[in-house]
């Protein structure tokens, strides 16, 4: 927290606080993104695959290394995207479908991008509290809350994308050091035969693989594939890396040196998940799946590296949310107000902008949080709501680079059918009457079906203008 308020003096335009003035090098983009992508989150919601679903579970994890590997090389999308010198994606696809689309994009960006975040802040908490022993009197979980986002919301107001940098590599090097001793611990403790063979017994060869796991199958791993490539191209946070590093070259290595990065960001955790099926008694058990591993590790990990931990996991939550705020603040900014500063405002107005939407988002999150009941995985959840706007985005940036057809018909047609149909998977999960409905489809065929129509939507749109857009003229 020192080191990020301390570089709030570097920050006095917008551009330091939105993409840091476009100097970030190869190394410290990698720290930031792979810190950025490893929260409290991120291990709880791979700890709970791990432990639902075995080595099987790591799937998202090796389909995301393998899209960041082959995007960073080949600099599909991202290429002209950094060259373009943007800000955000809505600002890109301005420039070829026109202020409209800008704004429609920005709206559907922000729209699943807070949703998805939603639940950062529970979870987290939840952790910190099982991992800790604290009970829910001693400690409330809303005390827990509100005590982390203070701590990520001073620094990320005060110093922006600089602060976010900077506090970032520190967070890796804390956040790498407990994982690895906490995973060593348990592969000496437990051991990788005992871990396997759990697994084995619990999963069966479903365990290792996803194709023929009873409760995953070819549709988990499809729409993981469409997620994991859609995020590599369009997520906002790994696309602000992208955008502040200093040049394109700079921004495709980012990505291929940090793609065995995710690899490791959901075996390591799932590796935790299966060490609490292995050990922990049948009456221990919580009823979520989700609070197995920190209530295994609450047990098994002895005073002091516990202290390290903690540590290591407050790390990697403040560096995850501080990005993920600073993110959605700069497309509301740059895009959703674009029509109102027409980048008129001078930088003291705008910074002062800025900061208050990163305040109001971070008020947005703990009363989000406190309030909305989870359905399901976390995982699913998270995926669900960022096809919100992954689905149209990926469609649309592709479209931008590479279809010289598109235009705003198809645009607008993607984003309206990549929005409707996870949102509306989302509400049906809360209505009975809708219930069995939502259940019967499932978050992998509901989300196969944005990504497929949303390209369909795209094409047929932009059609649809060359067929009738001269016909309309004629009759006027």
């Amino acid at each position: 927290m020192a080191a990020g308020i301390w570089v709030r003096k570097y920050v006095g335009k917008v551009e330091h606080f939105l993409v840091a003035g476009r100097e970030m090098d190869v190394f410290l983009g990698i720290a930031s993104l792979a810190a950025t992508e490893f929260g409290i989150v991120t291990c709880m919601y791979t700890a709970e695959a791990g432990y639902k679903y075995g080595f099987a579970g790591a799937t998202p994890g090796i389909c995301q290394a393998i899209a960041l590997f082959v995007i960073g090389v080949t600099g599909f999308c991202i290429k002209p995207l950094r060259d373009s010198g943007v800000f955000t994606i809505p600002e890109l696809l301005e420039r070829r479908f026109g202020p409209r689309v800008r704004w429609a994009s920005g709206l559907v960006i922000v729209l699943g991008g807070l949703l998805n975040m939603g639940v950062f802040l529970r979870i987290g908490g939840e952790f910190l509290i099982l991992v800790a022993g604290l009970g829910g009197d001693t400690f409330p979980l809303e005390w827990m809350m509100t005590v982390l986002l203070v701590m990520v919301a001073v620094y990320t107001i005060l110093g922006g994308m600089l602060s976010v940098l900077v506090t970032d590599f520190l967070q890796f090097v804390v956040m790498s050091v407990g994982l690895i001793a906490v995973t060593l611990l348990i592969l000496f403790q437990i051991g990788w035969s005992e871990l396997a063979a759990t697994v084995h017994a619990k999963h069966g060869p479903g365990g290792f693989n996803p194709f023929i796991h009873a409760e995953l199958g070819w549709p988990y791993v499809l729409f993981q594939m469409c997620v994991t490539t859609a995020a590599t191209l369009t997520w906002q946070t790994s696309i602000a890396r992208v955008l502040a590093a200093k040049d394109t070259q700079t921004g495709r290595q980012i990505y291929t040196r940090t793609s065995f990065f995710f690899v490791c960001r959901f075996l390591i955790p799932g590796i935790w998940g299966i060490a609490a099926l292995a050990i922990l008694a049948p009456e221990a058990t919580p009823s979520n799946a989700l609070h197995a591993m920190p209530t295994f590790l609450s047990q098994f990990v002895p005073v002091g590296l516990m202290g390290l931990l903690i540590a290591a996991m407050l790390a990697a939550d403040m560096s995850t949310d501080s990005s993920y705020m600073l993110t959605w603040s700069s497309v509301i900014y740059n895009d959703l107000l674009a029509p109102w500063h027409r980048g008129r405002w001078n930088d003291r107005v705008g910074l002062l902008c800025n900061r208050l939407i990163v305040a109001a988002i971070g008020l947005f999150l703990l009363v989000y949080g406190l309030w909305y009941p989870l359905e399901g995985n976390v995982w699913d959840y998270l995926a669900v709501t960022g096809t919100i706007y992954l689905a149209s985005m990926s469609t649309l940036l592709i479209a931008c680079c590479y279809w010289q057809q598109a235009n705003d018909w198809g645009a607008f047609a993607a984003i309206i059918t990549g929005a409707t149909i996870p949102s509306a998977y989302l509400v049906a999960q809360h209505f009975a009457a809708t219930q069995t409905w939502a259940k019967q489809v499932g978050p992998y065929y509901s989300g196969i079906a944005a990504y497929a129509l949303t390209a369909v939507a795209m094409v047929v749109g932009s059609l649809l203008k060359y067929f009738f857009r001269p016909r309309l003229t004629e009759v006027a």
